[in-house]
């Protein structure tokens, strides 16, 4: 699983682009995908994360708050799943991604 993650350094660049310039990078995003249409068996984005909703489990009675799963400045904006030989194929692939500024690399069950 390849899992992307937005700064906010790059959240602000995106929104600071001119139409123009975010259709190009939208339009180098969506090439990625097709250039490696073969290894991914499923992808999407999320909504933003001011639309997230988390629930903490412990003792207790859950939590739910609105917001992302973590506290940070970092969140996953999307993901894809691909099927690769091993880490370094994923590794391969996950350089050549041209959006968000972190891949997080993670085996699924």
């Amino acid at each position: 699983m390849l899992m992307f993650v937005e700064t906010e350094a790059f959240a602000k660049k995106l929104e600071a682009m001119d139409e123009p310039e975010r259709a190009t990078a939208y339009e180098a995003v969506g090439r990625w995908f097709a250039e490696h249409a073969d290894k991914i068996t499923h992808h999407t984005h999320l909504q933003p994360v001011h639309t997230a909703t988390t629930m903490r489990l412990g003792d207790g009675e859950p939590v739910i708050t609105d917001g992302p799963f973590v506290e940070g400045k970092e969140v996953v904006s999307g993901f894809a799943e691909v099927e690769v030989a091993d880490l370094d194929e994923a590794l391969k692939l996950a350089r050549t991604w041209p959006a968000c500024p972190l891949v997080e690399i993670r085996p699924v069950a």
